[in-house]
This record gives structure tokens, sequence and C-alpha cells, in this order.
């Protein structure tokens, strides 16, 4: 039995930081798991070897500040982690390792009317269909991150009134998923996952401090403070989309008048360009027709940008993030919407915090929000279910 205090036990928990910092990040050098760890160099280059010679981490050339360096990932058979995301008009699921490695991915329609029942059926299904497709071993499957466009109580994982999935207000997803897949199952709303998809793999990398902006159907924020995602005690911090801009305008789906989401998210904005453009027009091919010159398109898709500059400015005189980064279709847009929001944000935010904001588009694309769902299965394993041999529920990593 190992003391607290003894060398054994300090021996122990040097492993699973290092253990711990390499799962977060994917792939470091051992000079990144010191700084990360506060760990001296000798040390991890011991615990470094231990590891590789236990096959928990592989370790490969590479370079750091052109000089030669050995680059230190956890082992691409050390366990498995999957990614559900339900949209407004999508399923999308991608099975990956601890690697950071996405092994499969697929993505098919959900009727957005359709009940939770049927949305977990249908992602118990595309799940099955991919491990037997890749021929993954169940036994090594760490976890479950499953993303949804609504509210999640963080109490209960109770899924809040949302417009979006009206079937499935009330539900436990993350419960009744576990259920059907016998696993371990973590279920947080998909502008978190956004942030957390770009945080690890995309925009977000190298900072401590961003916004995920997500247009869809709605406008929400993730937000990262410290290098965590901050959800709020009732997990509904990042609700930008409420934001009120106009107080007699539009009535909004959450009863209030004038909501940044009145004026930017599709459900409203499509409508502008009915009249010229007839119906059918989705977001995606606005921003196609407005990269392609179409003036009313073009428009449209620069007052967008101005009201999200807006609310993010209110972003920036509250949390002072160091990035912004916008996802979902209207990203595609680039300029002509990057620089209407930055336009926004120097006429109302803070001059010192604005100075300090970088905006830029997602570099996920929709794929930010299932990645997300990866990352939140890899945060939430412990990290001596790996050292032990076995992948079973252990505290959590980060909330």
């Amino acid at each position: 039995m190992e003391t607290p205090g003894s060398q054994s036990s300090l021996h122990r928990a040097n492993l699973e930081r290092v253990v711990r910092a390499v799962r977060l990040a994917g792939s470091l050098t051992q000079a990144e798991i010191a700084r990360t760890t506060g760990l001296s160099a000798a040390t991890v280059s011991n615990i470094v070897r231990e590891l590789k010679e236990g096959g928990t981490v592989e370790v490969t050339p590479t370079s750091a500040g052109g000089r030669r360096a050995r680059a230190v990932s956890l082992s691409g058979d050390a366990g498995i982690v999957i990614g559900v995301d339900f949209g407004h008009t999508h399923l999308r699921v991608a099975i990956g390792n601890l690697a950071h490695q996405v092994l499969a991915e697929e993505s098919e329609p959900l009727d957005v009317d359709a009940s939770a029942a049927q949305g977990l059926d249908r992602a118990e299904q595309l799940v099955n269909r991919l491990i037997a497709a890749t021929g993954v071993d169940r036994a090594k499957i760490a976890g479950v991150g499953v993303g949804v466009p609504g509210p999640i109580d963080v109490e209960s994982g109770t899924l809040g009134s949302t417009a979006i999935l009206p079937g499935w207000t009330g539900t436990r997803p993350a419960e009744e998923l576990r259920a059907r897949l016998g696993v371990p199952v973590h279920v947080d709303n998909d502008a978190n996952l956004g942030a957390l998809g770009e945080l690890v793999w995309g925009s977000g990398r190298g900072v401590k401090d961003l916004a995920y902006i997500k247009v869809a159907s709605g406008v929400g924020a993730g937000l990262v403070i410290a290098g965590k995602i901050y959800r709020g005690p009732g997990g509904t911090a990042g609700e930008i989309g409420h934001i009120t801009l106009d107080e007699s305008g539009p009535v909004c789906r959450c009863g209030n008048r004038g909501c940044l989401e009145t004026f930017a998210a599709a459900r409203y904005v499509l409508p502008l360009l009915t009249s010229s453009h007839g119906t059918g027009l989705t977001m995606e091919g606005v921003v196609r027709l407005a990269r392609d010159g179409d003036p009313g398109c073009r428009r449209v898709i620069a007052d967008v940008g101005r009201h999200i500059g807006s609310g993010v400015a209110s972003l920036c005189n509250l949390l002072n993030p160091s990035r912004v980064v916008l996802g979902g279709d209207l990203a595609e847009a680039g300029e002509l919407v990057l620089g209407p929001i930055r336009e926004s944000v120097g006429r109302y935010a803070i001059p010192s915090a604005a100075r300090q904001l970088s905006v830029l588009p997602g570099a996920l694309g929709g794929r930010a929000e299932v990645l997300g769902a990866l990352a939140l299965a890899l945060s939430e394993m412990g990290d001596s279910t790996l050292l032990d041999g076995t992948l079973t529920a252990a505290t959590p990593a980060f909330t």
C-alpha cells in the first residue's frame, strides 16, 4: 500500500501528471511536458522512458525551435473515445484514439422534430456501425462525449428548454446513451464542444482565454477561461445570442425582444432574402453567393457581422478574451463577416480589450463540435486507468 507523501506515491503522482498533460494536448515534446507539469527535465525523461517501456506512450523524433526533439503521445492502441454531435439537422459521430487520431467519422441527416428516443437510437446505430467498420475493441472504449444544441444542467445532466430540439427538453442524454452503449458518457452543449474542439485541434491552439461563437439556427458561445471550459453554475454560460440589441426589436424564442439571435441566426436572416432570391436558401448558400459577389447576400452577411461584433464587444468588456473564433457556416464568409465583426468590436469594446483581441474563423468547420466531443471524452477519463491498464470510469480531469 502506498503511503501519502511516500516516494512511491510521489512517483505515481508524477506519472499521472505526465500522462494527463500528454492526453489533453495530444502530443508534447519532453521540454513542453516539463513546462506544463513543472517537473524537471531529468524527471520527465525518466518518466517518459518508463511509460514507453510499459507501452503507455509512443516517442517519435521531431523538431522544436530548429532543434531536434522527441514528441511524446499516448499509444495509439491505449484506448478509444467516441464523439457524438446532435445538430439542428444532422447527427455526426467520430471515433478516435488517445493519441488524438480520428479513426472514422460519419454524418447523416437528423429530423429536428424526432423524439429524443429516436435520435439516441440513431446515434447508437451509427456508433455501432463505425465500431464494426474500424474493428476497434469495445473493451478499450474509455468514454463517449456528446454535444447537444441546448443548455445542460451541470448537476443533473438534464437538457433544458430548447426550441431547436423541442422533443428533447427534460431528457438526460448522457444517462440514456450510457444505458445503450454500456460505457461512460459525458454531455455538453454544442457551443462548448466547438470551443473545446478549436482549443485542442483548431484556431484556439496556444491560447488560454477564448470565445467560440457558433451561428446556426441559434447563436451561442463556448467560453474558455484559463484553459478550461466555463459553464457557469447552471450550465448556461455563453448564451450570447440573448444579449439585447434592440428592446423594440423582433420577439425572440426566449420571449424577449431584439436579442442578438433575432438579428444573426439563420431562421431570422434567411427570410430577408426571400423576396429577391426565393425560398430554399440556406446559410451555406448565402455565404457562397456572397463570396461570388451577390450584393444582397454580401449586405446581409455584413449586417450579421456587425451585430455579432456588438455581442463580442460585450464579451470583451466583461471577460477580456485574447481570441474569438467564429464557427458554423458563417465562418466560410471570411473577411466579409470578420471585417464587420472587428469594426463593431473596435467601436463598442474598451480600447485596451479590443487591441488585445484577435478574431479568426474556425479551422474545423462543421467538425468542430464532434471533435470537441472527442476532446470531452478524453478530458473526462482518469489517468490512473491508463497506468493500471484498465478503462473504468474515473475522476474527471477538468470541468
